[in-house]
């Protein structure tokens, strides 16, 4: 660094350290009286007794009156009334590099095995502005997600977004533990927000495996977590994600559940006196989600192809967050609770899917491939329950004919064992095969 330059560095650096003190606990709040600071800068409050003094995080959420309003990142059982809040003028910022690759962390970025954060890492933070839309590149470039279903007939784009929707226990986990062992992509980012603390050593155990681990930063945010930390965790794992995206690679992001940063986020807004709108859901909940989402996709440098699971209440897919994600995603994929109880895996409806940039990536054989298996599979559930009670006799309808007799091959074709292993192109080369064979 030149001497002017250090000069100018130390001119507008504040030297001071400004400190408040707390006020009032109220649930997940903290009321002090100061310090000066803004909405998204970190806080230290001094807690503990005199013996044994800690640190605990704490975020500035909003003000009132002459108070500062914060939400720590941790339990609050320590804090008492007149505790020293100190200021630190900066947001939260997070270590990313490739020493966190194989690597479980929270939503700090500290490795949940109690090992030290590797050496060598970049400071970045978790919240950032969106690409600017002018300098995105289209997609133009297929991925290969390994799930034969997905590939052939929903096919993904490098930098495209999707949401999965679903109830509970029909296989997000499941599904995204394929995509995240047999993607092509360079690097697989995991945001685990808000789950249960027993599901996600059984997530990375048995749905992503050593193989899946190896090349994956997984993100952790259970469900008994402050709100703030579960919202931290989605931020955290896209701010991850970015910056891999920014060294020129495709980047694979997953997270389970933007319904879950939903509620985290509707937890903080009814805390700092936001009105309840949509089933309860504060207005901030609607101004989080686009900003979120929208950092992933392209950029001049790399891609961030994103799947974001969505829980529906009730299979519910007009609910209020599940309308919003939708509206803001490139497509999307539901996942069928029937299907799951005929046990065909993965769950996927083709019908009620959508991926919105397949046609502008496939060839035109693909494309008709794809079409014609979606009529064939639309003429048979149709005329279903006439077949299942024999009230169809063949010959009526030559369309019919056609789909019963590919009904059992179209089945066998979309069903995947959670292990088995299917290329993109190999997947392209048995649609095609299956939709061209008897016409």
């Amino acid at each position: 660094m030149k001497a002017s330059e250090l000069l100018s560095y130390i001119d507008e650096m504040d030297s001071f350290k400004r400190y408040g003190r707390v006020k009032r606990v109220v649930g997940l709040m903290i009321e002090s009286q100061g310090p000066e600071s803004s909405i998204g800068n970190v806080c230290f409050i001094h807690a503990g007794t005199k013996g044994n003094k800690k640190l605990i995080q704490a975020e500035v959420v909003g003000f009132r009156d002459e108070y500062v309003i914060l939400m720590p990142y941790t339990a609050v059982s320590e804090i008492s009334p007149g505790c020293l809040v100190e200021a630190s003028a900066r947001p939260l910022d997070i270590k990313v590099g490739a020493g966190l690759i194989g690597k479980v962390i929270d939503s700090l970025g500290y490795p949940l095995d109690g090992s030290p954060i590797p050496k060598g890492l970049a400071s970045v933070p978790t919240e950032q502005d969106p690409p600017n839309p002018m300098e995105r590149p289209p997609i133009d470039d297929p991925i290969d997600v390994g799930v034969r279903m997905i590939d052939s007939l929903l096919t993904v784009g490098k930098g495209q977004r999707v949401g999965i929707f679903a109830g509970s226990g029909v296989g997000k986990s499941t599904l995204l533990g394929m995509v995240a062992r047999n993607t092509t992509a360079d690097l697989n980012v995991i945001g685990l927000i808000g789950e249960r603390g027993r599901e996600v050593r059984e997530f990375i155990e048995k749905d992503l495996g050593p193989e899946g681990l190896a090349r994956s930063i997984v993100v952790v945010a259970t469900s008994d977590q402050p709100a703030l930390m579960r919202i931290k965790g989605a931020f955290t794992a896209t701010a991850i994600a970015e910056y891999f995206r920014d060294k020129g690679l495709n980047v694979m992001l997953m997270m389970d559940s933007v319904t879950r940063v939903a509620m985290a986020q509707r937890e903080i807004g009814l805390a700092v006196g936001e009105p309840p709108t949509t089933k309860g859901y504060t207005p901030s909940v609607f101004a989080t989600l686009p900003r979120l989402l929208e950092r992933t996709g392209t950029n001049q440098f790399g891609t961030i192809t994103a799947f974001y699971t969505v829980l529906v209440d009730g299979d519910d897919m007009n609910e209020p967050i599940a309308d919003t994600v939708r509206g803001i995603l490139d497509g999307h994929f539901i996942l069928d609770r029937q299907l799951a109880n005929k046990g065909q895996f993965p769950a996927l409806n083709v019908l009620k899917s959508i991926s919105r940039v397949m046609n502008n990536i496939v060839d035109v054989r693909h494309k008709e491939s794809a079409e014609n298996l979606r009529a064939t599979l639309s003429t048979y559930i149709e005329s279903e329950d006439l077949i299942n009670i024999g009230a169809y006799k063949r010959g009526t309808s030559k369309e019919i004919d056609n789909a019963i007799k590919k009904h059992p091959q179209i089945i066998s074709f979309l069903k995947q064992g959670t292990h088995e292993k299917a290329s993109k192109d190999d997947s392209i080369e048995k649609l095609v095969q299956l939709m061209e064979k008897g016409e």
